[in-house]
């Protein structure tokens, strides 16, 4: 029994925690962070004042987790990003295709929890700290509701991931909130004050069918008039969760303090809203419906974006600037929102793409002020119309694991962030990015650690591409239709392409590259042919032209009602069918035709559709394309980029292997592998379910053996991309045999890249 008299100096249990890093926030971009930081040997305590990781995708928002891959609706072809957002996206996709919120909350606690580096603190909030100067901070406090417990934390490097910049804030580190005028980053696209200056929150409702009728009594607070909403008609009884998106409100408000205000309001739209279509009348299918779940914290979009020592712009994104300190990716619109949310006339957003992905540099990751804070997440130094492509959560998550890099570096070389940078360790920060499986545009990962760049690799066979030699499918070309195909410099080789037609008609052919090199966007017309079609079988296509770099090509096809493509269900590693399709969910309409002077550029989509159907076109080439060799096993590029960057065995082949050998006896402590998880599917984390739990492309089963013949690993069932084997003891042997199968019988084998240290 524990019994205190009465008390005027009780104080709260406090427990001291010390650590490498300190990061606040759980949501994607913190937990990313903090995971790669644990696994490059930094202690880190995660702070997180929720129950659950995730943030907006976590079940108490219900957000789908997307980022340079737009819902397969841009031209990012293979952009989907990696390392450990990569990792979770694949591993939810196979835990949980239906895109249960519930399942992604248990995914994120176990990674986290399984990281013996990483403390974790749920139900945490920090709400005050300490400086040792004016410029660096030297602890947090934090409280946790659940156990009455005050949490001291200690550590040289802090990052705030908290979506709002509490630590930052408290810091007095420099910081943005609303949209900058035009004239100060000479941005065409900053928005007029009728527009708005901040994106607002939103909240989520799920339905469930009972089988049996339902009734629903509003309560008092909700809206009573459903036509304040001008958008009122799009609501229906089959849309719920994010694909209600708009249903966003306090962009006109202060969108950190009065966060509880535009909750109300939200709630009063969303019950007003079930309301309306449980009892208007309007909807009889929703007789047996009821209300499963009611979001009860917003989904924020914006508050607080802190100025670090570079400030991405518009231009950043559009022009596709360059940067030597680039450490992530992004690939979102630019995504902004009227202020006036769900009660505005306008349409619920506006999005504005690029021509293909852009650089996220290390200077807006660290604050310009205070020299050991880190930012992720959101509130990383962007402008505000900049903020409308890197505010999304796997493009957050991604330059988040940056940080958690960086941080490892700056405790083994005892620096700050921005000393990192003026020391000259950026090349290495990039290199160790690289090695978790992060893709950064324009560098290649070559290390003298890695045994393989100093070895002869064989294999049992390559696949010698001359196209597509099945037809399992013919589909109308009511869609203008195109086959990406990956060409080296010189001649453009003739194609031939199987085609059905009931009467004589003109077939318009083109053949399109990309002015940008690794871009997707075919803006750049190399020839035209337009073919007479008499009967139907295969038409030799002749482009007569030439391609003066290595890079992938659009043979496309034109809309022709009277003409019939065969397709195949064969599918190989970096080939891909793309089309002229339409996706609203992204405004795109088939051709990006921006506002005169917005400062953004005119093209044409062209997007694959989702499996089961995307089937590439049975086309076949005359000559036989040399772009699946070993030599892409030690290029430094693990995904489709100018060519597939990755070895493929010849379909035929029953038995493929790899002969890597060394000069002499080596010993190897880690392989690692990069195989192919479709960097093109976006991998939506709820509400869309998804066909398929694995891959086709991954390959599933491999064993490796020494240069005795002794198997010293094997693998079944695999389906993440990669796969870092760590031998408890180091494998001596002049060489390694790989073998592997085919994931199906429609697809070969394909490895990107393999690694020895």
């Amino acid at each position: 029994m524990i019994r205190q008299d009465v008390a005027f100096d009780r104080k709260l249990h406090t427990q001291e925690l010390n650590a490498d890093l300190i990061i606040t926030g759980g949501g994607l971009a913190g937990v990313c962070a903090a995971i790669t930081a644990a696994r490059a040997g930094t202690k880190v305590v995660l702070v997180q004042d929720r129950p659950v990781l995730g943030g907006n995708s976590s079940s108490e928002v219900r957000l789908w987790i997307l980022g340079a891959t737009s819902h397969m609706g841009n031209n990012n072809r293979w952009a989907r990003e990696g390392g450990v957002i990569d990792e979770i996206l694949v591993e939810n996709t196979y835990k949980n295709p239906e895109g249960n919120p519930l399942i992604l909350d248990i995914l994120l606690l176990d990674k986290v929890k399984n990281e013996s580096n990483i403390t974790l603190l749920l139900n945490t909030v920090v709400y005050s700290l300490e400086k040792e100067s004016a410029e660096k901070i030297r602890l947090l406090k934090a409280f946790c509701s659940q156990n009455s417990t005050e949490y001291i934390l200690k550590a040289p490097l802090f990052c705030d991931a908290s979506g709002d910049g509490i630590v930052g804030f408290l810091a007095g580190a420099a910081f943005r909130m609303g949209a900058e005028k035009q004239e100060e980053f000479d941005e065409p696209m900053a928005p007029s004050a009728e527009y708005g200056e901040l994106l607002g929150h939103s909240l989520y409702f799920y339905s469930k069918d009972t089988g049996k009728p339902v009734k629903f009594e509003a309560p008092k607070f909700a809206l009573e008039d459903i036509t304040e909403i001008p958008r009122y008609r799009s609501f229906n009884a089959q849309d719920y969760g994010c694909r209600l998106w708009w249903v966003e409100y306090g962009g006109r408000l202060d969108t950190v303090h009065q966060t509880e205000t535009i909750k109300w309001e939200l709630w009063k739209v969303i019950y007003g809203v079930w309301n309306y279509i449980k009892n208007s009348g309007n909807f009889p299918e929703a007789e047996t419906l009821t209300l499963e779940w009611v979001g009860t914290i917003p989904g924020k979009r914006e508050s607080r974006r802190f100025e670090g020592d570079y400030i991405m712009t518009q231009h950043d994104l559009i022009k596709q600037i360059a940067h030597e300190d680039a450490v992530a990716y992004g690939g979102w619109s630019i995504d902004l929102h009227p202020a006036d949310g769900v009660f505005s006339e306008r349409p619920g957003c506006n999005q504005w793409h690029s021509k293909g992905i852009f650089h996220i540099p290390y200077r807006s990751m660290y604050s310009r002020n205070i020299d050991n804070l880190f930012l992720a997440g959101r509130i990383i130094s962007v402008s505000h119309i900049a903020f409308g492509a890197t505010r999304v959560m796997a493009t957050a998550a991604y330059a988040a694991q940056a940080v958690g890099i960086a941080a490892s570096l700056c405790n083994k070389h005892n620096v700050m962030p921005r000393e990192l940078l003026q020391q000259g360790h950026i090349g290495q920060l990039q290199k160790e990015l690289m090695k978790v499986g992060q893709h950064i545009p324009g560098v290649f990962l070559k290390e003298d650690t890695d045994l393989v760049q100093y070895s002869e690799i064989q294999a049992s066979s390559t696949f010698e591409f001359s196209g597509f030699h099945e037809i399992h499918s013919w589909k109308d070309l009511s869609i203008a239709a195109a086959q990406l195909v990956p060409l080296k410099a010189g001649k453009v080789p003739t194609f031939k392409i199987p085609l059905e037609s009931e009467k004589p008609t003109l077939l318009t052919c083109e053949l399109w590259s990309s002015s940008r090199r690794g871009n997707f966007t075919p803006d750049i017309l190399l020839s035209t042919k337009k073919i007479n079609i008499v009967e139907s079988g295969y038409v030799d296509l002749d482009f007569d032209t030439y391609v003066t770099d290595e890079a992938y090509v659009f043979v496309v096809f034109r809309t022709n009602e009277d003409i019939k493509l065969g397709y195949t269900n064969q599918r190989v590693t970096g080939m891909l069918s793309v089309f002229n399709l339409v996706n609203k969910a992204v405004s795109n309409y088939g051709r990006q035709v921006p506002t005169p002077g917005s400062g953004v550029d005119e093209f044409e989509f062209w997007c694959p559709q989702r499996r089961p159907s995307g089937e590439n076109i049975a086309m076949r080439i005359a000559e036989s394309l040399d772009v699946f060799s070993v030599d892409n096993l030690k290029n430094g590029v693990d995904r489709p980029v100018t060519k597939p960057n990755a070895w493929v065995a010849d379909p035929a082949d029953t038995n493929p292997t790899l002969i890597i050998s060394f000069d002499g006896k080596k010993s190897i402590n880690t392989i690692v592998f990069s195989f192919d998880s479709d960097f093109d599917h976006p991998m939506e984390s709820v509400l869309m379910g998804h066909p398929e739990r694995i891959m086709p492309f991954c390959i599933r089963n491999y064993k490796i053996y020494d240069d005795q013949g002794t198997e010293i690993y094997a693998m079944n069932a695999n389906y993440q991309t990669r796969n870092e084997i760590k031998f408890e003891n180091a494998v001596i042997t002049e060489r390694l045999t790989v073998v592997v199968e085919h994931p199906s019988i429609y697809v070969p084998a394909a490895i990107f890249s393999v690694h020895c240290y």
